[in-house]
């Protein structure tokens, strides 16, 4: 079955040609150019990635990934006018798991798009492993603390992923940078950081006093918590 893809922009024409353009790709693609059309929509045919223009009507799409993310983890692409580096960190920070900024090359996006779905349908592992309070489950991709499931967007799960995959190991940012976006990393790109804190910030893990993620200064990120023996049994 095709990946299906909502594109949520105002610009009518754009919406055509990306749709004609995708669907060479053997994408199905939907459009929407308001909020709530793409809200709708997002109900309606429970799309595998969406397409979000930040420029809308009404509701920006920072407000509308922000309403997003409230109830759905559904990979987020997010187009930005201008290419400013904050439109793209506050696009992370919302929950956003790629940005291209305008105007871009169409197969340059075809790219992005393969590489989130490619995270979004990657296993680790085909079995659930426990390190102390933290279960995670590498095939349904899913994470719980305490027996609470945690919220995680596709990059937020890939960096826990690559982490605990290498567990004691230093991943600096161009690895973590290349799992998440399969690019390489730039003096000014912040994804890595604002994936990692956002990730933090979910597992309760204090950076001063980490139970799960230490911060090596200069190096980049490593997993530090030890995998329990028993067998985790929740979700």
């Amino acid at each position: 079955m095709p990946w299906a893809i909502l594109v949520i922009d105002d610009d009518e024409k754009l919406n055509r040609l990306l749709k004609r353009f995708l669907g060479d790709f053997d994408y199905t693609v939907y459009t929407a150019t308001d909020a709530e059309q793409g809200l709708k929509k997002l109900r309606s045919v429970s799309p595998d990635l969406i397409i979000l223009d930040v420029m809308l009507p009404a509701m920006t799409g920072f407000d509308l990934c922000k309403r997003i993310r409230q109830s759905s983890a559904v990979p987020i692409i997010m187009l930005t006018a201008r290419g400013d580096l904050m439109d793209k960190v506050v696009g992370l920070e919302l929950g956003a798991d790629d940005y291209l900024p305008k105007p871009f090359e169409p197969r340059e996006l075809v790219a992005r798009i393969q590489a989130v779905l490619r995270r979004t349908r990657h296993t680790g592992t085909d079995r659930r492993r426990r390190f102390g309070r933290l279960v995670i489950d590498f095939h349904r991709q899913q994470a719980w603390l305490d027996k609470d499931r945690i919220g995680l967007t596709t990059n937020e799960f890939a960096a826990l992923d690559l982490l605990v995959r290498h567990a004691g190991k230093v991943m600096d940012r161009d690895e973590i940078l290349q799992t998440l976006r399969g690019i390489d990393s730039d003096p000014f790109n912040r994804a890595v950081d604002v994936t990692i804190s956002r990730l933090r910030q979910k597992l309760g893990d204090d950076p001063k006093n980490p139970e799960f993620i230490k911060t090596v200064w200069g190096a980049g990120y490593v997993f530090i918590a030890e995998e329990s023996a028993d067998a985790p049994s929740q979700g």
